[in-house]
């Protein structure tokens, strides 16, 4: 294994580390010499294992939170709920899908909106699409700074 296919190996893995996100390891791999190509490919692929384990479990938590609140004997949904039901319903899985990779991460994103009621596998596809656009909007941007040694100094090149 070379050196590349190390680096796109630890990309692939630090792309499925919530808050890392694809966006977060695709400058890194970038900047540190990777093809931004397979850079892009291999952060996305990791995002979309941990995507799709929280959109799947985001199913399964709603469910077991519903339940517990009945068995208590209250409502299925508290006061807070409805909040966060009332902000979800305001922006929606668009929102989710465009915000969710900058400010809460791809993960969470997708964990809440099956949380919303939004079917797993639609958050999946709309969040997974979303990140690698993300992740493609950063490759191109550093790949373009590199290219015109906006990281000279960065690196100590």
């Amino acid at each position: 294994m070379n050196l590349e296919q190390l680096g796109l190996l630890g990309v692939f893995i630090a792309g499925a580390i919530p808050w890392f996100e694809a966006i977060g390891v695709v400058p890194g791999g970038i900047i540190f010499g990777l093809d931004p190509v397979l850079t892009v490919i291999a952060a996305a692929a990791g995002n979309l294992i941990t995507i799709t384990v929280f959109a799947y479990g985001g199913a399964g938590i709603r469910a077991w939170v519903l339940s517990r609140r009945e068995a208590k004997g209250k409502a299925p949904r508290s006061d807070r709920w409805a909040k966060a039901e009332k902000s979800f319903d305001k922006y929606g899985i668009w929102g989710m899908a465009v915000l969710g990779p900058i400010v809460i991460g791809t993960q969470f994103a997708a964990a809440v909106s099956v949380a919303a009621g939004v079917k797993p596998l639609r958050v999946t596809i709309i969040i997974a699409t979303s990140m690698v656009i993300w992740a493609t909007i950063f490759a191109i941007l550093v790949s373009w700074l590199v290219s015109v040694g906006g990281f000279d100094g960065f690196l100590g090149m």
